[in-house]
């Protein structure tokens, strides 16, 4: 009833990711010479506490030393909810490259919040300190973790974790004055995104533009049949590059101006700055000669400081739909008194 099947592993992933976390908490055991004579990596398993609780009060041989079976460590989903918080339009699209570089329309993602609980079990209290020392420091209350939530798009997102409790809990064997175990209980909320369907080969892409004009049967006003396509061209900056930056106040006029480093900048390049278009002539140095107000742009004013973007191959993949293509929808005329903008990519066939 909900549509086509599909499954980006998004909770998978992120439980996965937020147990690496915590794969890597070594304890240390010294002896009065503050000499290191044990150093151990605490174990860490998914799964719920009483489960490693079961398996401590089954073993066989209470008088067991409990060292071998502590410190560890276990962590599990126990919750999901949605949070209305981070809502954003239910129909708002967003554009990504996919993994053979077309432009695929990706609806927003919903918000939701996974709840998760962190269990560290220790016999002794000096283990638990130095286990819960190395995870404090780092939840202020949040820990930002980039996980790849959907490898075809390549859309990786910030997760923040969430450190909402802490609470501490002793269990004993036998009388007052043994402690069986040492427990502590730490409650997290990772801020994860839920995707859905991504649009296939054909639907939401950006492709060559093609458009067929066919001859009318009026004699006095006869037009040719012409068949022209377009290559979309982007009209405004979206990998942001910040290839250069301007060096001097411009005014409307100027055509040449003096960028911070020219380098990655080459004759013929469109360049913007601000939402005005420029049209690379010439380089000398770190200076390049423009055609101002380049593709209907407007010419404008600019400042020292500015940001000069690259209008390159990759801004023209990623424009979205609703963009003009880079081109208006004027009227074409191949008669005499073309108005057809020269600026425009047309291959007449």
């Amino acid at each position: 009833m909900l549509g086509t099947y599909f499954y980006h592993e998004i909770i998978r992933k992120t439980v996965v990711s937020f147990g690496t976390l915590f794969n890597q908490i070594y304890i240390k055991h010294t002896d009065s010479d503050s000499d290191v004579i044990s150093e151990l990596r605490v174990p860490l398993a998914y799964g719920p506490m009483q489960k490693f609780l079961a398996r401590i009060e089954q073993q066989p041989n209470l008088n067991k030393p409990i060292q071998i079976t502590l410190p560890r460590m276990s962590f599990e989903l126990n919750g999901i909810e949605y949070d209305p918080s981070r809502k954003s339009t239910v129909t708002q699209t967003f554009s990504a490259v996919g993994t053979n570089d077309k432009i695929r329309k990706v609806y927003m993602p919903v918000p939701y919040n996974l709840k998760f609980e962190l269990n560290i079990l220790t016999k002794l209290n000096d283990d638990m300190l130095q286990i819960i020392e190395q995870i404090l420091p780092f939840f202020q209350p949040s820990f930002s973790l980039t996980v790849d939530l959907i490898d075809s798009i390549g859309e990786k997102k910030d997760i923040a974790i969430v450190l909402d409790s802490i609470n501490i809990q002793d269990d004993y064997e036998g009388d007052l004055t043994t402690r069986r175990a040492l427990i502590y209980t730490l409650q997290f909320t990772a801020k994860t995104f839920m995707f859905g369907p991504i649009a296939n080969d054909a639907e939401g892409l950006i492709r060559k533009v093609q458009i067929d004009y066919h001859s009318n049967t009026n004699i006095n006003n006869s037009k040719r049949e012409v068949r022209y396509t377009v290559t979309p061209t982007a009209m405004k900056d979206y990998d942001s590059d910040s290839s250069a930056t301007l060096q001097e106040n411009l005014n409307v006029q100027e055509e040449s101006i003096d960028v911070s480093n020219s380098s990655l900048i080459s004759i013929g390049d469109r360049i913007i700055i601000d939402t005005e278009i420029m049209y690379v002539k010439s380089k000398s140095g770190n200076t390049l000669t423009v055609r101002r107000g380049y593709d209907n742009t407007s010419p404008a004013e600019h400042s020292q400081g500015e940001t000069i973007n690259i209008l390159s191959t990759n801004d023209n993949l990623q424009i979205v739909p609703g963009d003009d293509f880079g081109f208006s929808e004027e009227t074409f005329f191949f008669n005499d008194g073309a108005t057809y903008s020269p600026t425009r990519k047309i291959d007449i066939e």
